[in-house]
């Protein structure tokens, strides 16, 4: 028993590395991404616009076709498998991605870096399903804080790198990083998986009908898609609000990045002792508290006049995100056969990478029709009607302090 201890708390400790340095490798090429496709070729201001959201895009587009594809293998040949294919093959492709002279070869190897995506997914079913059950929201709830510290962390080194090197370099650095992912994966994370081939083939019914509570599983795969639309509808404005506010005066782009580094700041403080809270007092608690929660910091959001208020209710949100996302990935493990865990944690996935499209596209719009402000109400409603989704769907939380799960 003390072995099997020992075991899961080594994966968790090098899983968490390992999503750490994948999250900072994701992020951190971003910020200038739109800048390397204006290196490309000589583009006008539409065009430049165009491509840039194309090669943003593309890579969410493809994570959320294969994602359950890739899924289905990893229940079939186990998780650290797909962790090595993930990570070598985004080591390789971001790598490339340094040497490019055409606009297309990039749009390409994004394509394939949707292809190769899955560390994180894989990661949680990995911990999820190696950890013990009593212990899993406190596992998951650490887990998360890699690969949002990471992602955190990303963009500030990806600028630090690419104004001291350059772009080109900096992609190649990233893939040097990533390829210490895939050494570290290698050689420290085990797994004690047997696949069931025969039962495997043998399953002829749909996927949800292979659970005891579909209903309660697209419920939470959705809820994801909407927490991540609501996230990534605020990333396209919220330099421009902050500029607003700021009434086009002093250090625009700096307070710019320490207001969107704020969330990710509170979700690496909150998660793990959300994710224990879970464990010891109930997950539905805390999933309740994460919608409400979010729901109330939203709304004002889009009425504040000062910086500094939005400073802390943006700080705020990072909360209801370290409740919300791993609380929905402990209610999927637990309400997820064992051999299908994999496959459900990539579904999530791809509903995360579904809700990243989304949130671009409508924060976009919205902001068009309603001004910034009108991109925090939509995002608040949003959040309203995916949590009556989950009241009616799931009976559970309209009790959840009768209820210990």
């Amino acid at each position: 028993m003390k072995g099997a201890l020992e075991g899961w708390r080594r994966n968790l400790a090098v899983l968490w590395l390992g999503t750490f340095i994948a999250g900072m490798g994701f992020s951190e090429v971003m910020p200038f991404l739109s800048l390397y496709v204006s290196e490309l070729g000589h583009f006008t201001r539409g065009q430049l616009t165009m491509y840039s959201g194309l090669t943003y895009a593309v890579t969410f587009f493809v994570i959320a076709i294969v994602s359950p594809l890739w899924g289905k293998l990893a229940d079939r040949r186990g998780r650290k498998l797909m962790l090595l294919r993930s990570s070598l093959g985004m080591a390789i492709v971001i790598g490339a991605m340094g040497f490019v002279h055409n606009i297309w070869m990039l749009i390409l190897l994004r394509f394939l870096q949707g292809l190769c995506a899955g560390y994180i997914p894989n990661a949680s079913a990995l911990i999820a399903t190696e950890t013990p059950k009593e212990s899993s929201g406190t596992a998951i709830g650490i887990l998360t804080t890699g690969y949002v510290s990471g992602n955190l962390i990303g963009p500030i080194l990806g600028g630090v790198l690419a104004q001291v090197f350059s772009i080109r370099l900096t992609f190649i650095i990233t893939g040097i990083l990533l390829l210490i992912v895939f050494v570290l994966s290698l050689t420290l994370v085990h797994e004690n998986y047997h696949p069931e081939p025969q039962k495997a083939d043998a399953e002829t019914g749909s996927l949800l009908s292979q659970f005891k509570n579909p209903t309660l599983i697209v419920t939470l795969l959705v809820s994801t898609m909407i927490i991540q639309m609501g996230n990534n509808s605020i990333t396209p404005i919220i330099s421009l609000y902050v500029k607003q506010l700021m009434h086009n005066v002093g250090p625009i782009t700096v307070v710019a990045g320490i207001i969107a580094a704020l969330p990710g700041i509170s979700t690496l403080l909150s998660a793990p002792r959300l994710g224990h809270l879970g464990d010891t007092r109930g997950t539905d608690r805390i999933l309740v508290f994460g919608f409400v929660f979010a729901i109330l910091m939203y709304f004002p959001q889009g009425f504040v006049s000062s910086i500094w208020t939005l400073g802390l209710l943006r700080f705020m949100i990072g909360i209801s995100d370290g409740a919300l996302f791993p609380t929905v990935q402990t209610l999927l493990s637990k309400n997820t056969p064992h051999r299908l865990t994999g496959t459900i944690f990539s579904w999530n996935q791809s509903f995360q990478a579904l809700g990243s499209m989304l949130g671009s596209l409508l924060g976009g719009a919205v902001s068009n029709w309603f001004d910034y402000n009108g991109v925090f109400i939509f995002t608040a409603l949003s959040l309203l009607l995916n949590f009556i989704v989950v009241l009616i769907f799931i009976p559970s939380m309209r009790h959840p302090f009768r209820n210990k799960a």
